[in-house]
């Protein structure tokens, strides 16, 4: 009786799908002080670029999300590396989009459930694919996408699990997204390549969005 109960939630919020309809690049972001959520958010932006996934790999990530929300509301923002309940609650009192984390937990599951929040878990097996489907999911996050089988993971998960779409994150980069976007079952892809570490610490907006521009250029 509980799983009908969660899955008919499932079924009336918005899905991952629904939330990242249009956007075919994710950039990954780690983000250390406030001055480099809001310049990133701007460079992001002016490349083109409408959407970030914030990650929780340190202290400032949930008020990172915050800044982005408050200052640039038209920014999708996703909360990243969200590992256990108690983060997931977290970000969504942040104002955060959707979660995405590396992988998934009937926790997870359940808590993002419970709050409806668009949730898009990692995984790695069938196995893990199976356990989100019987909680009503039917887009996740391949990762690590190179480690676990990349491009040909995502062609054989289209035999057996034909409805689903995946957001491969991890290897991917400028040399390979485009492969993985060619796909039927890719949805996006996510990666770091479009706002590196090293040009964030350096407040290098400029090269940021000149990174977004020639990644959306080929893309038409």
């Amino acid at each position: 009786m509980k799983r009908a109960t969660l899955e008919n939630k499932v079924n009336t919020s918005t899905t991952v799908g629904e939330l990242l309809a249009g956007q075919e690049i994710v950039p990954v972001v780690v983000i250390e002080t406030e001055q480099q959520a809001l310049g990133l958010a701007e460079a992001l932006l002016q490349g083109g670029v409408n959407v970030i996934e914030v990650t929780l790999r340190n202290a400032y990530g949930i008020k990172a999300i915050e800044v982005v929300k408050k200052q640039f509301p038209e920014m999708l923002t996703l909360a990243g590396t969200v590992n256990d309940s108690q983060a997931m609650r977290d970000v969504m009192g942040a104002g955060v989009d959707g979660v995405i984390s590396p992988g998934l937990t009937q926790a997870l599951l359940t808590t993002a459930f419970e709050n409806q929040i668009p949730y898009l878990p990692g995984v790695a097996t069938p196995s893990e694919i199976m356990l989100g489907m019987e909680y009503g999911l039917r887009e996740f996050k391949l990762f690590p996408a190179t480690v676990v089988g990349g491009i040909g993971a995502i062609k054989a998960y289209g035999g057996p699990f034909p409805d689903l779409k995946f957001c491969p994150t991890g290897g991917v980069g400028e040399n390979n997204y485009q492969d993985f976007l060619n796909l039927p079952n890719v949805m996006c892809v996510g990666g770091s390549w479009l706002a590196p570490a090293d040009l964030i610490r350096e407040h290098d907006w400029q090269g940021i969005t000149k990174l977004c521009q020639a990644a959306l250029t080929p893309l038409g």
